[in-house]
């Protein structure tokens, strides 16, 4: 049985990704900015204001794993947000500055924070989006938002090699669009159930974990089963 944690676990796809972990009979710790009595009711472990851009709170999520000698197989960071698409010329730059906050330096400081709750053969996934993609940018916009996802690629390829040291394997995943509360209102026709979302996300993560650690790694778009360039 696997240990799996879920940060951003709240709502839409890290509530699905913690909700089909723990159906399959995975042991799931949800991180959560807020509370979840849904999730609890199934069983699941529950880590309230568990906000990434605390140093505090991310160092006692790691206090409350180390307490009860929690390691974990899979750790899962899901944790985002988007802003509005503010218009060149009027850029809200604490806006930005907050995606940027949240998006990459969020899953930075978890990793750091968690790694000795990390073992050889565990597996650090990144939920991120194309929409960070440089090869695959066809329309500006959204500055914050890309610049965030962006950074936050560069996070994760930079993790996978110095986690490859430890024996810990990294993937990251674009979710395809999912309808939820993040989403874009000219996306909403196509976006895909988080329930969708978070079964080809989980996929995905199983066939990372079966890698060599080290492998550099791709940027996948998890529902196409495809890749993404940086």
């Amino acid at each position: 049985m696997r240990t799996v944690l879920v940060t951003g676990a709240d709502r839409g796809i890290g509530h699905a990704l913690c909700r089909a972990c723990h159906a399959r009979g995975d042991t799931v710790v949800a991180a959560c900015l807020g509370e979840s009595d849904e999730l609890r009711a199934l069983g699941i472990q529950v880590e309230p204001g568990i906000d990434v851009t605390s140093e505090d709170a991310v160092r006692g999520l790691a206090e409350s794993l180390a307490r009860t000698g929690t390691t974990l197989d899979i750790l899962i960071n899901n944790a985002g947000i988007a802003g509005p698409d503010h218009v060149l010329g009027a850029l809200d730059y604490d806006d930005i500055r907050r995606q940027v906050e949240v998006n990459a330096l969020g899953p930075l400081r978890v990793t750091e924070a968690l790694l000795e709750r990390l073992k050889p053969g565990s597996t650090v996934a990144f939920i991120t989006s194309r929409i960070g993609s440089l090869g695959d940018n066809h329309s500006g916009g959204l500055y914050g938002y890309r610049i965030s996802k962006c950074a936050v690629n560069m996070v994760a390829v930079n993790l996978a090699h110095d986690l490859a040291t430890r024996g810990i394997g990294a993937v990251v995943l674009h979710p395809g669009m999912v309808a939820t509360a993040m989403t874009f209102d000219d996306e909403r026709a196509e976006a895909r159930p988080p329930e969708e979302a978070a079964a080809a996300l989980i996929e995905r993560i199983e066939r990372a974990g079966q890698t060599e650690p080290g492998t550099p790694p791709a940027f996948w778009h998890a529902p196409e089963r495809t890749t993404i360039p940086w």
